[in-house]
């Protein structure tokens, strides 16, 4: 018996999240410049950080040899949200807290309901924390929460929600979601995931934050890492009852979030007008993507975040000669398509003159 059969089984059950492939993988796999790449694959902001996030990083360097503090930035949240400052929970990146949510809640012998063709660290937080998964077939390639909702059993204690959903781009109404947690017991946690949160229509926004004085058992957990621009630094937060929020800053790592990430995120949310800018070039660059689509005669499911996932005869063929053209886009879990992030103007318009080529050759 070797030493990885000494792991738990829930441990070795787990598949491993493959993140998008690096500029610098590519340019060793296929000798190319990697200059010359394009990635259009991890739903970053093509305009990377904002001016006033990275002048902070730069002014916060010199601190790096002193342990973090967490004060300013959970402050800020606080006052932004209008919620305690014993409600915020920081991680690194958003996935942290769904880690953390997993291992407050689950362990074995309890279950979580998540989607089909949902965020795959889902199942990995689950299986993690020892806890079962019921995977709910998807509906309309998102979330089924009539089915959802049927699936909880008595050992469920946890409920994954992507709203909008990666991969594929769905939204369900904030009513439908308002709807569900009404009906939801009251043992049982929701995570509402809301990473792509502000590249929402604004007409169809709404602050779910403000749910959790009706509804103690919601955490809702958003990102710098995607309109911020800050994907590489690693800071996102959860936002739930003070009840909650202890349970997961008690397992929380003390010092998760590093000095320059708080520094950028605190500049970030202040920098309104990177993010106005942001949801334009993204809005652009969907309708771009989209336009591509239709003349190529290509189907796509209709997205509501920064990326779109497109359907196409063997994509894993269309993916590898994509690739060879220096353009890196997302295979997903989703049977026929290729998930693809909107970038810059000149990026998008090279994808989709490289997708011609690869779909034609």
């Amino acid at each position: 018996m070797s030493i990885f059969d000494q792991a738990p089984a829930h441990v070795r059950a787990i598949n491993a999240y493959v993140p998008g492939k690096p500029i610098t993988e590519l340019a060793r796999e296929f000798g190319l410049d990697p200059n010359s790449i394009i990635k259009l694959a991890s739903n970053e902001n093509p305009r990377g950080m904002s001016p006033k996030a990275k002048a902070a990083v730069e002014a916060a360097v010199g601190g790096i040899a002193l342990y973090p503090d967490q004060f300013e930035l959970v402050n800020k949240l606080a006052e932004r949200l209008g919620v305690g400052r014993d409600q915020i929970v920081l991680g690194s990146g958003s996935n942290d807290l769904l880690d953390l949510a997993a291992r407050a809640f689950l362990m074995a012998g309890r279950s979580a309901v998540s989607a089909q063709y949902a965020f795959p660290i889902y199942p990995i937080a689950t299986l993690t924390a020892g806890g079962e998964n019921i995977i709910v077939p998807a509906k309309g390639y998102g979330h089924d929460l009539d089915a959802m909702l049927a699936a909880i059993r008595p050992d469920t204690r946890l409920v994954w929600i992507a709203n909008p959903n990666n991969p594929t781009g769905t939204f369900l109404t904030y009513e439908a979601v308002h709807a569900f947690m009404q009906k939801v017991p009251a043992n049982v946690l929701v995570v509402l995931d809301e990473a792509y949160n502000e590249y929402l229509a604004p007409a169809d926004r709404q602050e779910s934050v403000a749910w959790i004085k009706q509804f103690p058992n919601l955490l809702v957990t958003r990102t710098f890492s995607k309109v911020y621009g800050l994907a590489g630094l690693r800071v996102g937060f959860g936002v739930a009852s003070a009840e909650v929020a202890d349970l997961l800053n008690r397992i929380r790592m003390p010092f998760n979030v590093n000095n320059l990430a708080l520094e950028a995120a605190k500049a970030a949310l202040d920098d309104h007008e990177f993010l106005a800018e942001s949801y334009v070039l993204n809005k652009e660059g969907l309708e771009q993507l989209v336009a591509g689509f239709k003349r190529l005669g290509l189907e796509h499911i209709p997205s509501h975040g920064n990326f779109v996932a497109v359907k196409m005869p063997d994509p894993q063929a269309v993916n590898l000669k994509l690739l060879q053209q220096g353009v890196i886009v997302r295979p997903i879990g989703v049977p026929g398509f290729l998930r693809v992030s909107t970038g810059l103007q000149a990026e998008n318009e090279r994808f989709l003159v490289a997708l011609d080529k690869a779909l034609h050759s």
